[in-house]
C-alpha cells in the first residue's frame, strides 16, 4: 500500500468538495429531499471529507484555526453512526455553506504544502 501524505489528504478533501458541489448543482432543496441517489452521494462525500480531515496533522490544523476541524470530523462520525436519520437540511446547508467556506482554505493549505515540499 502506498504511503499517503498531507497533500494527498488535502487533495482528497478538495476533490470531494467539488464532487459534492456537482451533485447538488442545479437542483433545489425540494428536489434534493426526494432524490435518494443524491442524498446518498452527498452523505458519502461528507464522510470522505471528514475521514480525510482526520489525517491532517494537528500542527497544520492549528495553523488554520478558522476551520472547525472538530465539526468536520464530527459530521463524518455523526453520519456514519446515524445513517438512518440524516437531517437533510443540515446536509444541504453543509454543502452550500460549510463546504463553500472550507474550499478556499483547503486550496490555500494545498498551495502552502506544495511550496514547502
Amino acid at each position: 500500500m502506498t504511503q499517503r501524505n498531507t497533500q494527498d489528504y488535502l487533495q482528497d478533501i478538495l476533490n470531494t468538495i467539488e464532487i459534492a458541489e456537482q451533485f447538488v448543482a442545479g437542483i433545489t432543496f425540494t428536489e434534493f429531499q426526494t432524490d435518494q441517489k443524491t442524498i446518498f452521494a452527498v452523505t458519502r462525500a461528507i464522510e470522505v471529507i471528514g475521514e480525510a480531515a482526520k489525517y491532517i496533522p494537528l500542527a497544520l490544523r492549528n495553523q488554520y484555526a478558522e476551520i472547525s476541524w472538530k465539526s468536520i470530523t464530527g459530521m463524518r462520525d455523526k453520519l456514519i453512526h446515524a445513517y438512518f436519520g440524516v437531517n437533510l437540511e443540515v446536509l444541504w446547508d453543509t454543502v452550500y455553506q460549510d463546504l463553500q467556506a472550507l474550499k478556499p482554505v483547503i486550496e490555500q493549505m494545498l498551495k502552502d504544502e506544495l511550496h514547502q515540499s
